[in-house]
């Protein structure tokens, strides 16, 4: 804890040369007080990072870094700002030879700092598209893991992207078994994110829990290390029917990214049960004879306890939109929706309309 101020003063060191920040309006002040003034020979500051990285922002910060002659990015935030910094580094490969070494400071807990994945928003086409990238280039050379980088994070975004951990952790056993390293890990993973956030406070934002004594920073730590228990390797990025319409719900109608695996995430696992069969006991106690439906239902409670969001209708969309999400996915993830078993495109259905 208290590491960031020495760890960014030694990254020149470290051979970060000339980074250019990445961060976001709300993170401004943060950023010129406790990352600017203890980088060496900084090459500027970018803050207009929309969500879910549309292509044109990528455009933008990458001519930017090229013309301030940028050699590596600091990214300061959360998983848009590092889907921007991982996209504008394969870019600058694409165009100028070489990656741009990255640098990641979190202040959520998706996970995305340690993952070789990022998502582009396309805007070129008749509705805008979240494409998916792999590029095992682009995944942070450092990451700062400190309790006070989630300490003015916002209440629903830091515990809505833990949730988004967990869908990490889960969707990652689709293709592994329970002996497999991932989810031995994955496991330890969510075991620590269930025992802090299931006592979590009600209604406080982070700051002020820790102020009156209700979490400390011990218990932000362990957030940060299930978030990285849960997404730790190249295996555990294994994208299922959860995440992409996670994808979709974002990309083209605008969700925010980590509310959207609230939304989705038990009732895929159900929808599923055959696909995971009884691999998903790993994340349940020994014993469990239902370990699918148990796990959703934990995830569903805790959803529920922390006052997250659970359905599509508590946000501006109609049932009307649903056969547009189901024609994206049967489109371009025809593997994920597979996942539903005989007779998927009915289940489909079946599943937005539950989720609605």
């Amino acid at each position: 804890m208290g590491i960031v101020d020495a760890a960014i003063r030694d990254l020149a060191d470290e051979g970060f040369e000339r980074p250019m920040i990445f961060t976001v309006e709300p993170l401004l002040l943060s950023t010129k007080r406790a990352i600017l003034p203890h980088l060496h020979d900084a090459a500027g500051m970018l803050s207009d990072f929309p969500p879910h990285a549309p292509d044109s922002a990528i455009e933008d910060a990458l001519d930017r870094c090229i013309q301030a002659g940028a050699r590596s990015i600091v990214a300061f935030g959360g998983g848009s700002v590092l889907d921007a910094a991982k996209a504008v580094s394969h870019f600058h490969y694409l165009r100028q030879g070489r990656y741009l070494p990255l640098v990641a400071l979190p202040t959520t807990l998706s996970g995305s700092e340690f993952s070789h994945y990022f998502g582009i928003t396309e805007t070129s086409g008749p509705r805008p598209f979240k494409r998916s990238y792999a590029e095992r280039a682009t995944v942070p050379k450092i990451v700062l893991m400190d309790p006070g980088l989630l300490l003015n994070t916002p209440r629903a975004l830091l515990l809505s992207s833990a949730i988004k951990g967990l869908d990490h952790a889960i969707e990652g056993m689709r293709q592994v078994d329970v002996d497999h390293p991932h989810a031995v890990m994955a496991a330890a993973g969510a075991n620590k994110f269930f025992s802090v956030l299931e006592r979590w406070p009600a209604d406080l934002e982070t700051e002020e829990a820790i102020q009156k004594g209700t979490v400390d920073l011990s218990d932000l730590l362990q957030l940060q290390l299930a978030a990285w228990q849960c997404y730790f390797y190249p295996a555990s990025v294994i994208y299922g029917l959860s995440h992409r319409i996670g994808h979709i719900l974002g990309g083209t109608f605008g969700f925010p990214h980590s509310a959207t695996s609230c939304i989705t995430l038990a009732p895929v696992i159900r929808a599923c049960e055959a696909r995971y069969g009884n691999k998903l006991q790993v994340f349940n106690s020994p014993g469990e004879s239902n370990p699918g439906p148990a796990l959703a239902a934990r995830i569903e409670n805790l959803v529920s306890y922390l006052g997250l969001p659970s359905h599509l209708r508590s946000f501006e969309i109609g049932l009307s939109a649903l056969p547009e999400i189901a024609d994206l996915l049967r489109a371009n993830y025809k593997a994920e929706v597979a996942d539903l078993g005989e007779d998927a495109d009915r289940k489909l259905d079946a599943l937005l309309r539950s989720l609605w």
